[in-house]
């Protein structure tokens, strides 16, 4: 079963770099968390282990997980595959930032239909910018989006734009669990 304590340290050792960065959102931080460091090792079973335990609280198991293409993509994997070893019937769909331009020219891609309830995941949020874009397409697909789930919460400002939005943020982690405070704004 989940061991947050064994994903704790990998993010530790593996993730969390210090230093100056520019983030995705555009703002600097001291430090970064490199999550492809886990989540594209075999370690990622624990995400989706986790992942799926924060499902287990919900009043609703959601028809699928899904997110904005490349960092998701390992996260989604995880979680229907170790919701396949836990014997539970899940799909995975992506969220294309761009229509391919081909074929069926769609941004949501996976065996999902319109008006599955699903799960949106995240590996780091920070504004929540991401999945705020990737919840947008999967609304006009049709799906009806739950919640957003993330490995880590740096608790900058997405939790409180998801619930402007009407959507609520879970996470394994926020960013005090490695006794880092959060900027004050």
């Amino acid at each position: 079963m989940y061991n947050s304590e064994e994903l704790k340290q990998l993010l530790l050792d593996r993730a969390l770099k210090f230093g100056d960065f520019i983030l995705a959102s555009g703002k600097k931080a001291k430090y970064y968390c490199d999550s492809k460091q886990i989540t594209l090792s075999s370690k990622v079973r624990l995400v989706g282990e986790g992942m799926l335990q924060l499902m287990e609280e919900e009043d609703e198991f959601p028809a699928a997980v899904g997110g904005m293409t490349m960092g998701a993509d390992p996260i989604v994997a995880s979680i229907i595959t170790m919701a396949d070893v836990q014997g539970k019937d899940l799909k995975g769909f992506l969220v294309r930032k761009e229509a391919k331009g081909h074929g069926t020219n769609k941004f949501v891609e996976g065996p999902v239909q319109p008006g599955e309830s699903v799960i949106i995941v995240e590996d780091v949020v920070t504004t929540g910018g991401s999945s705020l874009k990737a919840i947008e397409r999967a609304v006009e697909f049709g799906l009806k989006v739950k919640g957003v789930y993330a490995i880590l919460d740096r608790m900058e400002g997405g939790r409180e734009a998801f619930e402007k939005a009407g959507y609520k943020l879970k996470s394994l982690f926020t960013i005090r669990d490695f006794g880092i405070e959060p900027p004050v704004e």
